[in-house]
């Protein structure tokens, strides 16, 4: 895995410590009406790392077919159900940085050659390739939260 990609990536866990900073209670309300509060959002990062870390690391080898990603839907209501462990939005903010921080070692183990496939696809990809759908997913769900928190 590149460098830049790495950071890119490591750069949300940084982001998102600043948020233990807030009150408790904004962290809780939706970023806007019908929408995820930021300890959601927070939450579905988190279980989107967790999945990587347990169903697609470990499998990143050259010519492999990963997992599919699993249906979103059902996925993101089992954040939500995950993260009510947490009991507060500092505790889970700790737990993300340390799960990222913990990927990000991980994967930054590969291999940038190595080249793989998702699912059902044909197209191959490559551990940047796959950071980058991740770290785009991550600048969207940064920029609902900071424009919510400023």
């Amino acid at each position: 895995m590149s460098n830049k990609a790495a950071l890119n990536y490591g750069q949300t866990a940084e982001e998102i410590l600043k948020y233990k900073e807030f009150d408790e209670q904004r962290l809780h309300e939706p970023i806007s009406e019908g929408k995820w509060s930021v300890k959601e959002i927070i939450g579905h990062l988190y279980y989107w790392d967790k999945f990587i870390l347990e169903k697609h690391v470990p499998f990143m080898n050259d010519g492999t077919n990963l997992n599919a990603f699993p249906n979103h839907d059902l996925h993101n209501r089992e954040a939500i159900e995950y993260i009510s462990f947490f009991t507060t939005t500092g505790s889970l903010i700790e737990e993300f940085v340390l799960n990222r921080r913990l990927l990000i070692e991980t994967i930054s183990g590969i291999d940038s050659n190595v080249k793989f496939t998702i699912g059902y696809g044909k197209r191959q990809s490559t551990v940047d390739n796959y950071l980058k759908i991740f770290i785009d997913h991550d600048i969207h769900h940064l920029k609902q939260m900071n424009e919510r928190l400023s």
